[in-house]
């Protein structure tokens, strides 16, 4: 795999982004979001880059509190500024089209990105939660716990190099699927696994559920959680979703 390009970037608040640029062919860039606790430098999201790198561009970030970059970890919140920051890099690369590829907490911050900000030409959702607070598995209790308690936040600090913002959300931002209706025209990908440890296929239904055409949901057997269960076939298989996805018409949104 090519050596990237280093990249700094700032956020509209002010946020100091660790990134880097895999330079692929001008038409599509991929920007890769990761999950909580993670980075792009890390072995499997390097793989994953890898793989997507052979289709297009590749952008990769440390969100805020997270590897290299500065600030601390809002949990899926402020974290919209950081890929706005990464999408606005790869556009001024000179590349047509952008398609944002997250997992697990990078799934959710991809998808309140584009309903937020907009700007990008199709959206992946790898093993994401669909609402927040959920506490129905052994290892999003173990999260809650590393976010919400100062000895847990501690802990993770010291285990992974995350930090995490003290005094949690107020107020509390939209959920993914409170925002999903909004990414069309532009294509949605939901992708979950029937074995995913911590977020059972009722996110994933519920996401599907809550946007609009264009959409797909791929349910995948056997398959766990986010970056280091996916395979290089999954990443081939998403890959090829983007280079054919297409926005769909634009329609009115229905009335609540």
């Amino acid at each position: 795999m090519p050596t990237p390009e280093p990249l700094t970037l700032y956020t509209a608040d002010r946020v100091r982004i660790d990134a880097g640029h895999f330079r692929g062919p001008d038409g599509l860039c991929f920007v890769l979001a990761h999950g909580f606790t993670c980075s792009w430098r890390q072995p499997a999201l390097r793989r994953i880059a890898g793989v997507l790198n052979r289709f297009g561009g590749v952008v990769g970030l440390d969100f805020r509190g997270h590897g290299a970059s500065g600030g601390r970890s809002t949990v899926g919140d402020r974290e919209v500024f950081d890929l706005e920051a990464a999408v606005g890099a790869a556009r001024r690369r000179g590349y047509g089209r952008i398609v944002v590829t997250g997992f697990s907490m990078g799934g959710a911050i991809a998808v309140r990105h584009a309903a937020l900000h907009g700007g990008v030409d199709a959206v992946v959702s790898v093993s994401a939660p669909a609402r927040w607070y959920y506490r129905g598995t052994v290892p999003m209790r173990r999260v809650h716990w590393a976010v919400e308690r100062r000895s847990g936040r501690l802990a993770v600090r010291l285990a992974r190099g995350t930090r995490i913002a003290p005094r949690g959300w107020d107020p509390v931002p939209e959920a993914p699927h409170e925002l999903a209706g909004r990414i069309a025209p532009v294509p949605l990908l939901v992708v979950h696994g029937d074995a995913d440890a911590f977020f059972p296929l009722e996110h994933a239904h519920q996401l599907y559920g809550a946007a609009r055409e264009p959409r797909e949901l791929w349910v995948e057997p056997s398959f766990g959680h986010a970056e280091v269960a996916a395979t290089p076939d999954l990443i081939t298989r998403i890959a090829r979703w983007a280079v054919d996805a297409r926005p769909g018409p634009v329609t009115a949104e229905p009335a609540h």
